[in-house]
Formats: C-alpha cells, structure tokens, sequence
C-alpha cells in the first residue's frame, strides 16, 4: 500500500509510432567515456527532451547562426555511426556547418574524438531522433543538405514500418529544406532503394537530381568499411539524390 505523503511515481509515456531504431545498450571505453566529458560541451547540441531519452519537445527549435557563430550553409547528417562520413567532410568543407544526428551514444563518442583530432570547429552534434530533430530543433528552411547513408534496412517484413524513409518522412524533409536544399540517400538493401525511390518519386515537395534508375555515387561521401562490406558480400549501391521544389 502506498503512504499518503508519497506522491506516485509519474507514470511511464512512450512514443505513438515506431522509430526507425532499437536503442542498444553498450558500455563505452574510456577514451569515449573521456571524450564524453571533455569534448560533448564543445559538440553536443542539449536540447528539452518530451516523451522519451532521445525525443526533442516542441518549441525547442535552435538558431543555427548562434550556435555555429557564422551564417553559413547546413549540411545534417541523419545516422551518422562513427562519423566517419560526416568528420571528413567538415574537415574538407571548413566553410560550411554541419550537424551529426545518431542516437548510439559511443558512436558519437567516437565522432568528437576523430573531430577533435581533425580540428573540425563546425561540427555538432545531438543524440536524438532524427525526425524530431528536423521538426523540433532545427528551424524550417534551415538545411541546404540532407544526408541519409545506409539508414536500418530493417529487412524482415513485419519491420519495415519501422524504415525512416517514408511519405511522412519525405514531407518532415521538405519543411526543414531550404528551397533549393538535396536531400541524398544510398543504401546497399535493394528492397530499400526501390522504397525510397518510389517514396521520394510521390513526394510533391521534390524533384530527382538525376536521369535514369539512380544516381551517382555522392562523391562527397567517404568510402567507409561499411560500404566496402556491402560491396564485398555482392550488394550494390544505389545512391538516390532529391532537389526542393521552391515554396512560391
């Protein structure tokens, strides 16, 4: 029976849709526990948090030239691993921001060392959700760039709701582009790149960059190991490359 005095335990609230990820947990070593500390005021963008660890409350939405002290163009990277892609390309980019969304913590760990390291001042980071990132923390109109490199495939059939690539997905995109703004996507799933395709084909608020089935390799993305697997064991590549239709 519970005291008078003791006020309950609120109650637990949870999102109402899927995401596009399970949150493993996973010590980290203690160069990214270090890093952690001494590097994540630098990176880290804090941000109100609503129902759950990595969700973003609305109204929370930053001022991009505050935090990065310059107007310049924003590139985001959602999912962004080790931060193999992201790192070299604000190192190779000095005159362009850019923001890394990933929800494993040692992975971000990992991202602020090898920036560090790299002397990339015009990066930043945030551990959350990445939808909830472009409708919450970030102003509409803000990004010029939209990466999406080999997000979950989730493969299986009874997961696939879970894709972050979807109509939803593709109208959250557009309202956080600016006119003008790509949005580039590649994935090694086969199943996958014909949803985005067909997603992003049905998207009112995007036009394809490229003729034919696919795109391009984006050359602004590193070759990572993750990449070499995919192609080591037989799956092909298929980049996808999206323009924003102009408001007016």
């Amino acid at each position: 029976m519970t005291d008078a005095a003791t006020p309950s335990p609120e109650p637990r609230t949870y999102r109402d849709k899927p995401v596009s990820f399970v949150r493993r947990s996973g010590r980290m070593s203690e160069a990214q526990e270090r890093a952690w500390t001494e590097l994540a005021p630098r990176y880290v963008l804090e941000s109100p948090r609503d129902r759950a660890s990595t969700s973003i409350r609305p109204g929370s939405a930053i001022d991009p030239a505050a935090v990065w002290g310059r107007e310049a163009p924003l590139v985001v990277e959602i999912g962004s691993g080790q931060g193999h892609a992201i790192v070299h390309a604000a190192t190779s980019r000095p005159d362009t921001d850019f923001l890394a969304i990933e929800v494993f913590r040692a992975g971000l760990a990992r991202t602020m060392l090898d920036a560090d390291r790299a002397g990339a001042r015009n990066l930043r980071l945030v551990e959350a959700n990445a939808p909830e990132v472009l409708q919450h923390l970030l102003p509409p109109a803000s990004v010029d760039e939209l990466w999406v490199f080999f997000p979950d495939p989730w493969h299986k059939k009874k997961h696939t709701k879970r894709r972050l690539v979807t109509p939803e997905f593709a109208a959250i995109a557009a309202n956080a582009l600016k006119d003008g703004g790509t949005l580039r996507l590649a994935t090694d799933w086969e199943d996958y790149a014909l949803q985005m395709r067909e997603v992003m084909s049905a998207a009112p608020d995007f036009t394809a960059t490229f003729d034919g089935e696919w795109a391009p390799r984006f050359e602004g993305r590193v070759l990572t190991a993750f990449e070499r697997k995919g192609a080591r064991v037989g799956r092909d590549i298929r980049d996808l490359s999206y323009r924003r239709a102009s408001r007016t």
